[in-house]
């Protein structure tokens, strides 16, 4: 059996974003946990918004194929989202959208999100830790049909949730992403 391989995606491109460093805590549980991780920005993959005008102009653009081709050359995938209005960002609904929308010849439209488990994860500064924006996501990628564990991580008063290296401090809060990391790990094994 081939390497478990998860790919780990910050729905935030700010710059000291809680959600990247969220990513980035992540990709260290799982890589503890040997699986081969992957954690990309979605600043190196630019979408225009989406326009079904301009994907009837243009096609899909290469960026969403690469994209989707990415997430396809993995078992599993976490998606960190921030929580923008009580609901998740424009970058990362703009992202879904567009990858959606590719379809290789030998599959039918979606099937790779039907093919891999989703962990869906948030940080937030307020006391919630971004639990609106999970639920959005999670409503999102269900209507994608793509499976999303029923773990996640709402991770609150994000602002002092890390130590100097990035990793998370607070014992609950460690047990949760384990939780997350754990139970992806698993549903990805048994779906590869």
């Amino acid at each position: 059996m081939s390497a478990l391989k998860i790919l780990v995606i910050p729905g935030s491109l700010r710059a000291g974003s809680h959600n990247v460093r969220l990513a980035a805590a992540a990709a260290h549980h799982f890589a503890q946990a040997g699986a081969d991780v992957t954690r990309i920005s979605l600043a190196d993959f630019a979408l225009p918004i989406y326009d079904g005008d301009l994907q009837a102009k243009s096609g899909v653009p290469k960026n969403a194929l690469n994209l989707k081709r990415m997430i396809g050359a993995h078992h599993g995938v976490l998606l960190v989202t921030p929580e923008y209005n009580s609901s998740v960002p424009a970058l990362l609904k703009n992202t879904i959208d567009w990858i959606t929308r590719v379809q290789d010849a030998h599959e039918t439209r979606g099937q790779m999100l039907r093919e891999r488990p989703f962990a869906i994860a948030a940080a937030s500064e307020s006391r919630l830790g971004g639990t609106r924006a999970l639920a959005a996501l999670r409503l999102i990628l269900s209507a994608c049909q793509a499976t999303v564990i029923p773990s996640q991580l709402a991770l609150s008063f994000a602002h002092q949730a890390y130590d100097d290296m990035d990793r998370l401090k607070n014992p609950a809060d460690i047990e949760a992403l384990s939780a997350l990391v754990k139970q992806l790990i698993e549903v990805s094994q048994s779906m590869m």
